[in-house]
């Protein structure tokens, strides 16, 4: 499969970059990246000291030459390319967090022209961890509350990130009911007693933190811990390149990462 980044000259972006050169089944065709970038003409694998012969464009009909589109940008951005793949015919991973209500839908409708694979977060681990919940929260229905704790880096602009939104949306789908109707987004002065059947959210954002998430379900006497932690960006990449190769069997539809690795 040829293969375009998004972001080529992030951290995200060249980890992805990395990933695809260590492929041997995958090609790199394009690097996108901001207009006014630095980085703009630059060899893509210049920071690894690599010459792959791709020059850094922010040129979205390059994507002309790309099967699959990987990008862990930011919403706005990720539209906008969203875009170009629609008119280019090409396929998109969509690791970008924060979208809105209208994004989401932008998303929906490109889904009837491509294929997508649109997750909160693309790591096995984390999708495993996901799975598990899901049994937890099943079993563990009643008499237990919830609460859910993410930790980021300094600069992560969304809050909570999208993987402690999906962790507290596959507790509440387990339990029958929508998470904003139980949700407790923040908690300040004289709260008075937990609400039953809530599910709380905790935030952190401070030093260089990858990302660690925690979902607790507390019970009278015991309480369970699921935990997921990364430490370093390259199992979200793996991850997103066994989506690109999921993605070469379809033609159109929206996907996430549980139907790339099997589980529902």
């Amino acid at each position: 499969m040829r293969i375009a980044i998004a972001g080529a000259s992030g951290r995200m972006g060249h980890m992805l970059i990395e990933a695809v050169l260590d492929a041997p089944d995958l090609q790199l065709t394009v690097a996108l990246d901001r207009a006014g970038s630095a980085s703009l003409g630059n060899d893509a694998g210049a920071f690894l000291g690599r010459d792959t012969g791709v020059a850094i464009t922010d040129s979205l009909d390059a994507l002309a030459n790309a099967d699959c589109l990987i990008d862990f940008t930011r919403p706005e951005g990720t539209l906008e390319h969203l875009k170009a793949c629609v008119k280019h015919g090409t396929k998109l991973i969509v690791g970008t967090t924060g979208f809105d209500d209208s994004g989401r839908a932008a998303i929906d409708v490109a889904a009837q022209k491509i294929a997508i694979v649109f997750a909160p977060n693309m790591s096995v681990g984390v999708n495993a961890t996901f799975k598990l919940l899901e049994i937890a929260a099943k079993i563990l229905n009643a008499g237990y509350d919830v609460e859910v704790f993410e930790a980021h880096h300094r600069n992560k602009v969304d809050a909570p990130s999208g993987t402690a939104l999906r962790m507290g949306e596959t507790v509440a789908r387990a339990w029958g009911v929508a998470l904003p109707d139980v949700a407790e987004w923040a908690r300040h002065g004289e709260t008075g007693a937990r609400k039953p059947g809530s599910i709380g959210f905790s935030v952190v954002r401070g030093g260089d933190i990858v990302g660690d998430h925690t979902v607790m379900f507390c019970g009278t006497g015991e309480r369970i811990e699921i935990t997921h932690r990364s430490t370093t960006r390259a199992n979200y990449a793996e991850g997103s390149l066994r989506a690109a190769r999921f993605l070469a069997g379809k033609q159109t539809g929206i996907y996430d990462m549980q139907a790339v690795l099997g589980l529902g």
